[in-house]
């Protein structure tokens, strides 16, 4: 498994935007695609966004999708998420996790996660 470390949440205003970046361990990290998740509270941790493990290919949640852009620095062992247009229902812990196939949004399919960062909108 692969370490994570996320960083860059929290609390901003609606209309606001956050980067959020994730440093991983490894020196393989360019054979992972990544992902983002979130988890508010009271629900279930649910998908946000992928990026395969070029950079090529990238997935998202409807709820996020043109608001949000994840992208990867292979040289830096970095994933980021770019959240733009924040809404109060975006807040949540964000996790991001790894896995070593490509790109999905099923929680159960990632190996390795870190330990997520809080994000809180405010309206």
């Amino acid at each position: 498994q692969v370490q994570l470390v996320e960083s860059g949440g929290g609390l901003v205003q609606a209309g606001g935007s956050l980067r959020l970046s994730c440093v991983a361990s490894e020196r393989t990290f360019k054979r992972y695609t990544m992902g983002w998740f979130r988890q508010a509270p009271g629900k279930e941790r649910e998908f946000v966004a992928a990026i395969s493990q070029s950079g090529i290919s990238t997935l998202y949640a409807n709820s996020v999708k043109g608001r949000f852009t994840i992208s990867r620095d292979n040289a830096k062992n970095t994933v980021y998420l770019q959240m733009n247009s924040l809404k109060p229902e975006d807040t949540a812990v964000y996790y991001c996790a790894a896995r070593t196939w490509a790109p999905s949004s099923k929680t159960s399919e990632y190996d390795s996660w870190g330990q997520g960062t809080q994000v809180t909108v405010s309206s």
